[in-house]
């Protein structure tokens, strides 16, 4: 049976490690031990995730077992059974990395597992407000979901604008 869980250790975890310190070290209730504390507030925050996956890779087991029992998979065939992925479409940004950068361009690619199996070029967003990128990305993701089933992008991939591959570009004519 498992370890019941410190409900005082748990609500540690949610605090950054100077408040920690601050709340249960020798100014506070004085149950902070740096040799054993830093190691159960990540197992704490961690938690959930671990736990969700080791039930995915439980019931994976046991799928497995059962189709083997039957006698449907062999287990030769079983190592070489590759999931299918579906396509995702990664989004380029060229901009530099501060709050108040300008958009240079954007660019679009699909890929499918290791596979690249569409790509959008690049394209210059100089002289295009905020709401015609907006336009311009929704166009194009609705296009995406067309063909490819794809709802949303994956999370942005910023790019510095000196790597913006569109020949001619303004950065390279100064």
């Amino acid at each position: 049976m498992p370890r019941s869980l410190n409900l005082k250790c748990l609500e540690c975890s949610r605090l950054t490690i100077e408040q920690a310190i601050e709340q249960h070290g020798e100014s506070g209730d004085g149950c902070w031990n740096p040799a054993t504390c830093h190691r159960k507030r990540s197992h704490y925050r961690n938690r959930p995730d671990v736990n969700a996956k080791r039930r995915g890779q439980r019931v994976a087991e046991q799928e497995l077992q059962k189709l083997m029992q039957v006698g449907e998979i062999p287990f030769t065939e079983r190592l070489d059974v590759v999931p299918k992925t579906p396509p995702v479409a990664l989004l380029y940004l060229y901009r530099e990395d501060r709050p108040d950068a300008h958009l240079h361009a954007i660019a679009i690619s699909v890929w499918q597992g290791d596979r690249k199996i569409a790509v959008i070029p690049p394209k210059h967003c100089i002289g295009m407000a905020n709401r015609h990128v907006r336009q311009y990305l929704l166009e194009t993701l609705a296009t995406l979901g067309e063909k490819y089933g794809i709802r949303e992008f994956e999370p942005e991939i910023l790019m510095h604008p000196k790597e913006c591959p569109i020949d001619p570009c303004p950065l390279r004519g100064l």
